[in-house]
Parts: structure tokens; sequence; C-alpha cells
């Protein structure tokens, strides 16, 4: 059995990044532009590695390899044999992010051969005023959309949300989307790095250049109803799993704990990722145990069958397959 596995963080520079991966998660960034980190991450050329422990310097890959179904599970690899099928963020938005969607999984596959990418939000920090943009305010046309970017009246079209810390969304393919400026936040997705880019608010790069659209690619992969389906309600009581979302690409649960807490996964099929998003804790299995504080992410194996929480208070995302 593997033991409660914690990995480096992959930092990434963005355009919109800006300093919380450090002041608020002690991320070691050295910009100040950093605008995510990757928690775990079966992406090709960027995999993770484990950062501590008898597996140090050994990648996710390397581990499925060796560990296979005890790792993954044996429902998991039939479905995605051995990639890994989550990828893991934590996001710093300085700035507004561009405002975007992603492809629906036939769609990726027939254009990038890539998974689609359906992802939840989970707001850590936000600014007073900090919004999210989920979805357009009303039905709108491709015509009128297409004639929206022609006119520069893109923004005109789009729901806001403003948020504050516990706020969850769920972000179907095709749903236009983008992270505004002052919003800190734990993010959950299919293994994919497809995004096509709709508007930029016409930013240039370092180099100044104006950055890459994807008009053309966007306009048959956007969801063009207004639809109420984004903002997650759920539980909050203490010492329990909350289900906040389940979907055929990932399940999602809150826990809310205030003292020790005993986590019965024997009859589950999958991994299970414990995003810390508040305090800290000791989490264990059969095969050892890890401390984790907010800002940071463990893997445990599928034969894990109980997962031993020790705490005087934390919240996690538990996520499974």
């Amino acid at each position: 059995m593997l033991y409660p596995l914690k990995f480096k963080p992959i930092l990434k520079e963005r355009l919109w990044g800006g300093t919380k991966l450090k002041s608020v998660l002690q991320k070691p960034i050295e910009s100040d532009i950093t605008g995510e980190s990757w928690e775990l991450s079966g992406v090709e050329g960027d995999i993770s590695v484990v950062s501590e422990g008898s597996l140090e310097g050994t990648s996710l890959n390397s581990l499925i390899d060796r560990y296979e179904e005890k790792l993954l599970g044996k429902s998991v690899m039939d479905r995605f044999g051995k990639d890994f099928p989550i990828l893991i963020k934590f996001i710093d938005a300085q700035k507004d992010l561009s405002i975007q969607l992603h492809p629906n999984d036939a769609l990726a596959k027939k254009r990038h051969n890539s998974f689609g990418k359906t992802e939840m939000w989970y707001i850590m920090d936000a600014d007073p005023k900090a919004q999210l943009i989920v979805g357009f305010n009303r039905d709108v046309q491709q015509k009128e959309y297409v004639e929206s970017l022609e006119n520069d009246t893109l923004l005109e079209l789009l729901n806001y949300e403003e948020v504050t810390e516990g706020d969850t969304f769920f972000i179907n393919t095709g749903k236009i989307h983008a992270i505004g400026a002052g919003v800190l936040l734990a993010e959950i997705q299919q293994t994919s790095d497809i995004t096509y880019r709709v508007f930029d608010f016409n930013r240039k790069d370092k180099n100044g250049n104006l950055r890459e659209l994807h008009t053309e690619l966007a306009v048959d992969a956007i969801d063009y109803e207004r639809k109420d389906d984004f903002k997650v309600t759920y539980p909050t009581e203490g010492n329990m799993a909350n289900t906040m979302v389940e979907s055929p690409y990932f399940k999602t649960n809150y826990l809310n704990l205030d003292t020790d807490y005993t986590l019965d996964v024997s009859q589950r099929d999958s991994f299970t990722i414990l995003m810390c998003v508040k305090g800290e804790a000791t989490v264990a299995n059969a095969a050892g145990k890890t401390s984790v504080k907010k800002g940071e992410t463990l893997l445990l194996g599928a034969d894990t069958d109980v997962i031993e929480i020790t705490t005087l208070g934390a919240r996690f995302l538990e996520v499974s397959i």
C-alpha cells in the first residue's frame, strides 16, 4: 500500500498572476505574476513528482506503471488506462483572466486527441466585490455572439457572479467563463489543457504581442443557452462527508472537521485526493502518515481502506472518480 503522497507544486507564471500563492498558501514562488500551482498533474510535459518520503522524486506516471490498479482503481483503469484523469490546481488571479471555454470530450478528441475539460472552482479567498464570469445573462444566438466580438460588446452578454470564501461553481464544457481579479481558488478538472480563448481585454504579453484567440474553434463549442446550473449549494455540517459535486468526471465532498475523523473508503474503487483548503492535519492510512496544511494536496491509492485524519480544525475537498 502507498502512504499518503504529497507532490512538488508545478508553478506557472501568467500574465494575470499575482503573489497570493505565496502570501496565502506559502508556495515557493519568486515572481510577482505566478498564477497557478499545479498540485497533481498527469499532463504531458507537466508530470507531478513526489516531494517526500521513500518515494521522493518518483513521477506520477512511474507510480501508475508500478502500482496500476492499487493506485488508480480497476474501474478508473478500465475508463482511462494509465492516464491520470484529474488535474488539481490552485489559481491566483491578480488580474482578470481571459474569457474562455473548453470543448467537450467528443470535440476535444476529434480536434486535439485530448479529454474535454469539465471543472469546478472552490473560492478560497476573494477581494471585496471580486467576481467570476459564468455563462451568458440570457439565451444568445450564435450570430449575435459573433457580432458581439466584432463590435467589442461581448461583455454586455455575460453573467457576473460576486464571490466570497466557500462559494463553489461547476463549469460544464462549452460554458463561457472567466476568473475575475482578486480571486484565489482551488480548481478540480479533467486532465486537459485545451482552452479556447475568445476575449482577452486587448492585453499584450511581455513581448508586446496580443495573445492568441481561438475565435473560429470556439463558435461551435459554445453552449449559448442561459443556464442556472453552475452555482453549487452544499451542506457544511461538521465531521461528515458533505456532497458537493457528483459528475461522470469526478466526485467531490466537503469535509468540515473540528476534530479527528475517520474516512471509510473501503468500497471505493478509485484513488482519493484530499485538498486542504483551511487549517492543518495529519492524514494516515495503513502504510504511513503525512502532515498537510492549507494549500497542500494529498493522493491516496485505491487500495486504501481507511483514512485517519487527526486535526483540531481543517477543511478538505475530497475528490475521487
